[in-house]
């Protein structure tokens, strides 16, 4: 199987480069993206000039690339929607009459935000802010070809990721942290999508929905992670909780809870708690 990575310069990105590399299956795979790291170079505010020839020999596409930022999204929102949905849908639907099987990132964005409801691969998708709107106008255009699918992303937790990331800058720099309370996801972490992923790459067939939600059994605060971090870290995280303005809120939802129908059914991911699962990202710098 080849393999590409349309925003292979992306966070996710990275760690399903080295995960494709380990998969005997995979036998290349091709990076696509702005930067001069990417084997082939992709503008989505462009997509027609892109050389679509290089995907004659692909088999499988993952489609990571998109401006995540919601206040971003929000602010900009006509050269975002430009990006993420125009130039996105020109590319995948040029992909598809290739005949390469397109797996697109979406978001727990895409749902909405109605109080006390838990999500699944079957409930409506009705977004309300301006990032879910985008993520869900790629999936309205392709739901039902055959040649696509879209795993739904909540928080992804990692020894990288952003909210990680900013936890250990603060106790390497001796800073008190603040973290905004309340706000809760199904936290996944990255293992978890890269397993995801490379099941979906080999076993297309066998997986017949068209969404999977790729979500944590249990839904965790950011007040949950930075004290999962100090039963770990021998170095503790000092931090004060803080309550975010309302505007925070207007375009991320303060509680989105998602659980998959299909996630353990299809076994593709072992059924774990969070704190197992975060310990297992943070052993690179458990010290």
């Amino acid at each position: 199987m080849k393999a590409a990575i349309v925003g292979s310069s992306g966070y996710i990105a990275g760690f399903l480069l080295k995960r494709f590399a380990e998969e005997k299956e995979i036998v290349q795979t091709l990076k696509i993206d702005q930067t001069d790291s990417a084997d082939v170079r992709l503008n989505l505010a462009e997509p027609e000039k892109f050389d679509y020839s290089v995907l004659d020999d692909i088999d499988f596409i993952v489609f990571t690339a998109a401006i995540s930022g919601p206040d971003q999204c929000a602010k900009d929102f006509d050269f975002c929607w430009n990006i993420n949905v125009t130039g996105t849908v020109y590319f995948i639907r040029k992909a598809l009459e290739k005949n390469c099987r397109v797996l697109f990132f979406s978001s727990d964005a895409v749902y909405g935000d109605i109080e006390g409801y838990i999500y699944d691969e079957e409930s409506v998708t009705a977004a309300v802010t301006p990032y879910g709107k985008m993520k869900k106008a790629v999936e309205d255009e392709f739901r039902g070809c055959p040649g696509f699918k879209a795993i739904r992303l909540s928080y992804v937790a990692s020894a990288k990721d952003r909210f990680v990331s900013y936890c250990l800058s603060c106790m390497k720099e001796n800073k008190t942290a603040e973290i905004f309370h309340p706000f809760y996801r199904n936290c996944t972490v990255v293992r978890d999508v890269t397993d995801v992923v490379c099941y979906l790459a080999l076993n297309w067939d066998v997986y017949q929905p068209v969404f999977l939600n790729v979500a944590g059994r249990e839904l965790v605060s950011r007040v949950r992670m930075a004290d999962e971090m100090n039963r770990f870290l021998k170095k503790k995280l000092d931090y004060k909780v803080v309550v975010p303005e309302e505007q925070f809120f207007i375009n991320r939802p303060k509680i989105t809870q998602m659980k998959s129908l299909y996630l353990h059914k299809y076994h593709i991911i072992a059924d774990e708690s969070f704190t197992v699962k975060f310990r297992n990202e943070l052993e690179e710098i458990i010290l």
